[in-house]
């Protein structure tokens, strides 16, 4: 991390709202400088107009990141703003419909891939460079409980959150030397805005119904926020390939 008076460099996705907005604020408490990235654009603004309001510094880039050109522009933002990349916070996701995996359409599962899989893979390629020349870096993502288990979402969602894990771990091991470190939460019930539509009566929602009993207390998104900070940090500085759940002990169950 820089050390530097004004803070370090830290872009978060899904910054609009819920654990990304929360996080984004967090950041900013502790004097780093955020990028604040998603889809929502009023919802962006709004994060990064908090975050002026209490003195600190960010600044909004809209678009969808699984668009290479949305990510270049991005990591050209906080490179030319704020001089580099010193934490990356891929939060950005979309949930399914809990569908079964036979119920599954190629729609919904390339958007899920696409959104939770790709657009973390393509940002991470993306600053590497920047981390690489510095010597330095962390990488946090948001799994999901759905990453423990077959039993918290649909096919495609759970395949997509088994796949952030898995870019985690790899990241860690092959960069390790490098200065940087990749960590992962996964969150439980959290008390955000994503909405799940799905069938209650379909296959897939009915054989995970049963397993929700021990989903554990909902969250506040700040509380998720609060590991992310402490993996990006130098407290967490030993701990690298994490995966850690956030979840009231559901995982434990």
């Amino acid at each position: 991390m820089t050390g530097e008076p004004n803070g370090r460099s830290v872009i978060v996705t899904g910054a609009a709202s819920g654990i990304g907005r929360a996080a984004a604020l967090a950041f900013a408490t502790r004097g780093d400088r955020v990028v604040a990235a998603d889809l929502d654009s009023d919802g962006a603004a709004a994060t990064v107009g908090v975050i002026e309001q209490s003195g600190g510094t960010a600044v909004a880039v809209t678009g969808d990141l699984s668009e290479q050109a949305v990510v270049d522009r991005v990591t050209a933002t906080a490179v030319e703003r704020f001089g580099g990349v010193d934490v990356l916070v891929n939060n950005a996701g979309i949930m399914d419909s809990m569908s079964a995996l036979a119920d599954v359409g190629d729609a919904e599962w390339e958007r899920l891939i696409r959104v939770n899989l790709t657009a973390p893979f393509l940002l991470t390629r993306a600053v590497l460079p920047h981390m690489l020349a510095a010597g330095r870096g962390a990488v946090v993502n948001t799994a999901s409980e759905a990453a423990l288990r077959g039993s918290a979402a649909g096919a495609a969602y759970t395949a997509s959150k088994h796949g952030v894990v898995g870019l985690t771990k790899s990241l860690a091991v092959m960069y390790r030397k490098n200065g940087i470190r990749a960590n992962a939460i996964c969150p439980g019930g959290t008390a955000t805005a994503i909405a799940v539509e799905a069938d209650r009566t379909a296959h897939g929602p009915a054989a995970i119904g049963p397993h929700f009993v021990n989903l554990g207390r909902v969250s506040r998104p700040e509380e998720q926020a609060a590991a992310i900070v402490f993996l990006a940090s130098d407290a967490a500085s030993n701990i690298n390939g994490a995966i850690l759940p956030v979840d009231d002990g559901w995982s434990a169950v």
